[in-house]
């Protein structure tokens, strides 16, 4: 008991210190923006925010392919996402990242590797617009590091782009394929920005100027920009606008590549253009709902496709551009809504961000959340970020963020929460952490002094705090937050963990209702219509924390394609459950099959008996690895 009140009281006193060093060390600099991004959010939280968002959309990187699942344009655009936010931030921990990408992926490779397309090396293909992403992508590198690889790689790539300018078809414009099919919107924005960025960047250049000169200006006279002032997809085989889905990325594409281009001849009717083109995208009718930026295929009864969940960020990234341009507040504003939006309604306790900025959801068409929507919704939030970086952020995260708890009849059920909180600037920080935690709930601490010691905005520093949680054995089936407020030096910042209570299994994959207990997604994806799959080397695994009574358990599983199922009761000693013996591809095998887990109940620990459940793929060759559909459990107590 001495001890006990002895710790209290230096517990106290830090506190205080805490306190005094708030509010006598550091300045405020909620107010440091060159433009008032938004009333509601300062400069300090955006930056903690867009971290926090960053470290999420990372933790999908697959370091051994150098690039994020399964889509090769969509990882440039994520990782310029990522090179955006480096430059916005100071924040430079993914700088490696990059490399590694550039290094491995610059060679020749077949389809179906990284692209579906053979890449032919130097990051080009067949597709000629997912060239020039790339070629986005390393200017973008070489503006952080000022490496010249990546911009004569860029040169590479728009050179190469080059050759399929052809002014014999509709008078000019870039082909969309190598098999000159198409001409259209995005392809011939990417070509204007990306020759102008490379001539604001090579000392001398005309070349590079006439042609973007030259782009631009068919792109006006093309017809693909309509009445209303927006952009169509493209333009039919005699040349005229083909009437397509005004895509956000379209419009985003042609108000950065003006922008681009002006800074390079600051000619007034350039920006002029930008203008309109940008007034037509937040007028009524366009594409702005209820002041959120929607896609076509946001809508409720739709689900959009891995490219489509990615195009809105693409928009932001160049809107972020007019406002840091123009300096215009409602184009400020509009962006500032975008991002508040996006954190207080499209993003779950693990910081993930979902494909509808509204947050709207629905089980035949759900609020999808991947990589892909992070990065995109990442945009957002990046363009929030003052652009003269504020002097010190804090931010705080909790591991793990959306935990099961299965609560047998009697007792109660601990677990450990880590607080994590960092921070960036040039003082020692001591952060007052305090929790909430619903009623009849215990946590300890419920209050403590985090220290952290930032070495300026490069390396962001990082502190964890566990949390001893004991869940009662009457907490009630749903969603329970604990929440966790940290302030230091006039910084604040909140994170929660949403806790599942449940006292039965029953969900379907690549559903909201599946990630409190999706342990670890690792390659595997989700298309958004009620399905995960693991291809090749990737799989996903389940953890069960059955309850500590559990006498016996079975899980049912709906599945088919090349399953291997396997069960753990530590997640590293495996055994083989189910397995398909026979290359099946096209889901004919589709039904449900029992895993009796009763073998693997070990003893209670901490109110429960954890069991882990991984699919992965039995013909690691041909991409055809286990589907699950749906999964359902039968515990006797």
């Amino acid at each position: 008991m001495k001890f006990e009140a002895i710790r209290l009281r230096v517990r106290t006193w830090l506190i205080a210190v805490s306190l005094i060093i708030t509010a006598t060390t550091v300045p405020s600099i909620a107010a440091e923006q060159t433009y008032p991004s938004h009333p509601r959010i300062d400069g300090p939280t955006a930056v903690a925010r867009a971290r926090v968002a960053a470290d999420v959309l990372m933790s999908s990187y697959d370091p051994t392919k150098a690039w994020f699942p399964s889509s090769w344009w969509n990882s440039a655009v994520a990782l310029q996402t990522i090179g955006d936010y480096m430059q916005r931030s100071g924040d430079r921990r993914y700088l490696s990242q990059l490399d590694n990408t550039f290094e491995k992926d610059k060679g020749v490779f077949p389809a179906g590797v990284l692209s579906g397309d053979p890449l032919l090396g130097n990051f080009t293909s067949r597709a000629i617009d997912d060239t020039e992403w790339w070629g986005l992508t390393w200017v973008q590198a070489y503006d952080l590091t000022r490496n010249p690889k990546y911009l004569d790689m860029a040169v590479t790539i728009a050179t190469y782009v080059d050759g399929y300018w052809d002014t014999s078809t509709c008078g000019g414009g870039v082909w969309w394929n190598a098999e000159r099919t198409y001409k259209n919107a995005v392809t011939n924005g990417l070509w204007i920005r990306l020759t102008a960025e490379l001539h604001n960047r090579i000392p001398g250049d005309h070349m590079w100027l006439t042609r973007s000169r030259t782009a631009w200006a068919w792109f006006q006279g093309s017809g693909m920009i309509n009445a209303s002032g927006l952009v169509n997809d493209g333009l039919t085989d005699s040349c005229t606008n083909n009437g397509q889905t005004v895509w956000t990325y379209n419009q985003g594409m042609a108000i950065g590549a003006g922008l681009e281009l002006w800074r390079a001849t600051r000619d007034p009717q350039i920006l002029s253009d930008v203008r309109r083109l940008a007034d037509a995208a937040i007028a009524p009718n366009a594409l702005v709902t209820d002041g959120i930026l929607t896609e076509s295929c946001d809508a409720a009864d739709q689900t959009c496709d891995d490219n489509g969940k990615q195009f809105k960020g693409i928009f932001m990234r160049y809107w972020t551009d007019l406002v840091d341009t123009t300096h215009d507040r409602q184009y400020a504003a509009f962006l500032g809504e975008q991002a508040e939006d996006i954190w207080n309604n499209d993003r779950d306790a693990a910081g993930r961000l979902g494909t509808r900025w509204s947050g709207i959801t629905s089980n035949d068409h759900p609020n999808v959340f991947d990589w892909r929507t992070q990065a995109s919704a990442l945009s957002a939030l990046i363009g929030d970020v003052p652009t003269l970086t504020p002097l010190a952020s804090l931010a705080a995260t909790m591991s793990p963020a959306q935990p099961v708890v299965m609560p047998s009849a009697s007792g109660v059920t601990s677990m450990t929460i880590d607080l994590d909180a960092s921070a960036t600037g040039f003082f020692p920080m001591l952060a007052l952490a305090s929790i909430d935690t619903p009623t009849g709930w215990n946590i300890s601490p419920r209050a403590d002094v985090i220290r952290l010691q930032p070495r300026g905005n490069a390396a962001p520093v990082n502190s964890t705090l566990p949390l001893a949680l004991t869940v009662p054995s009457s907490a009630t089936d749903g969603h329970h937050l604990i929440t966790a407020n940290l302030a230091a030096a006039g910084l604040h910042f909140t994170t929660q963990a949403d806790v599942l209570i449940a006292h039965e299994i029953d969900f379907d994959t690549g559903t909201v209702a599946e990630t409190p207990w999706l342990f670890d997604p690792d390659g595997s994806q989700s298309n958004g219509v009620q399905n995960r799959f693991a291809d090749g080397t990737a799989h996903f695994t389940y953890r069960f924390p059955l309850p500590a009574d559990t006498s016996s358990a079975q899980v049912i599983l709906t599945i088919d394609n090349e399953f291997l199922v396997q069960v753990s009761t530590d997640n590293a000693h495996w055994t083989t459950v189910l397995q398909e013996t026979q290359p099946i591809t096209d889901g004919s095998n589709k039904a449900n099959r029992s895993v009796d887990l009763t073998p693997f109940l070990g003893a209670a620990i901490n109110g429960a008996k954890p069991v882990y459940l991984k699919v992965s793929d039995s013909f690691p060759n041909d991409g055809w690895g286990g589907r699950v559909y749906h999964v359902t459990a039968n515990i006797v107590e």
